[in-house]
């Protein structure tokens, strides 16, 4: 009995050894992550790596923004140049065509039919020309031979040349035929949009007839109606941007392509047309386009990279560096100018403003800058 209540105390007090060192080890364990958590906490996220450029003043050209309207650069009215009733119309509104393809067919039967009484009658009149040609060529010797007359060479020489003129005559006949029935094809002369169908089939077109209105978007015209105070501050020579944003949020180069002499007398504007590319042709006539003009006269302004600003809905923003941390400042845009965007806001030239990595840039977050 008293082994028993030995062995007993024994292990009750093994189990609260062992019960103390396990604690004890837990209890470490989580001072020692709290410490750990702690330093986590104290150090914060690693810097984040960025690219800066400096602010620069430069001389720049003013700059105006106008809206303008969309059209083809080649806008024909396509007709058929011979009378005749439609065939085959085998394309619609809104079809792309390539040049070459086929618009529209007319009938050509009753020509075609008139083509062969034309041939048959020059094949007449060559039998006869060359009987005569053969006769002119015997009466010829015997008038060497002083066997006939003066008089009946004249006779045969007159009815060769008639009859070659006869045959000439009819071949211009036949050709023309033919150029008819080779006009009874209407074909595409440059490859675009049909904007407009002007027959069907079963209609009769005229000579000169419309036959489909027919658009080439390659390149799209704006037209921008520009106040007559800045037309006369347009070169053709200065860059044109283009932004028409139901396409596209990226401005387009531009050229000028004519300014126009006559103005508008009641609105006192000047129309100015501006040449864009269209080679994926989702740019349409009568679009809306933004056309951002350089004038001849300049000022001084504050230029940062364009890729250094920030949009974030309606504000514009760029950020600076100072003691390690991102700043943002507010800015407004004055103009775009080779890769350069003009602003105005709390900057100063020789300032750094990021053009890297500040696409997720918070105000206050630490930064590296990288080269």
């Amino acid at each position: 009995m008293r082994f028993a209540n030995l062995a007993r105390s024994i292990a009750i007090c093994l189990f609260t050894i062992i019960f103390f060192l396990f604690s004890g080890s837990l209890v470490y364990a989580a001072s020692d992550k709290t410490k750990k958590e702690g330093a986590t906490r104290k150090k914060g996220p690693p810097p984040v790596p960025v690219r800066v450029a400096p602010v620069a003043e430069r001389l720049v050209s003013n700059q105006i923004s106008l809206i303008g309207t969309t059209e083809g650069v080649i806008t024909s009215t396509i007709a058929a140049e011979v009378p005749g009733v439609v065939e085959d119309f085998p394309v619609k509104a809104g079809d792309f065509v390539k040049k070459g393809q086929l618009l529209v067919r007319l009938k050509d039967t009753e020509i075609r039919l008139r083509l062969k009484s034309y041939v048959a009658e020059r094949e007449r009149v060559r039998a006869n020309l060359e009987n005569a040609e053969r006769e002119l060529k015997r009466i010829r010797k015997l008038r060497q031979t002083g066997s006939i007359s003066e008089n009946k060479l004249d006779v045969a020489h007159f009815t060769q040349r008639a009859l070659s003129k006869a045959f000439l005559r009819s071949q211009a006949e036949i050709d023309h035929m033919e150029y008819q029935i080779k006009q009874k094809k209407v074909f595409a002369p440059f490859s675009g949009f049909v904007a407009t169908e002007h027959t069907q089939v079963g209609e009769w077109v005229k000579p000169g007839g419309p036959v489909v209105t027919l658009m080439d978007m390659d390149q799209v015209l704006v037209t921008v109606d520009v106040p007559e105070r800045f037309a006369l501050k347009i070169s053709p020579d200065n860059p044109v941007r283009v932004l028409i944003s139901s396409v596209t949020d990226r401005w387009l180069s531009g050229e000028i392509y004519a300014i126009l002499p006559q103005g508008d007398p009641t609105a006192r504007t000047m129309p100015v047309r501006v040449r864009v590319d269209n080679p994926d042709h989702r740019i349409r006539a009568g679009m809306a386009a933004q056309v951002a003009f350089n004038l001849v006269d300049t000022k001084q302004a504050l230029l940062v990279p364009k890729d250094a600003v920030v949009i974030a809905g309606d504000t514009r923003m760029v950020y600076t560096v100072a003691a390690g941390k991102a700043v943002p400042v507010g800015i407004d845009i004055l103009g775009y100018y080779d890769g350069n965007v003009a602003v105005s806001g709390n900057l100063k030239p020789g300032m750094v403003v990021v053009i890297r990595g500040n696409e997720r840039l918070r105000p206050g977050q630490p930064v590296r800058v990288i080269e």
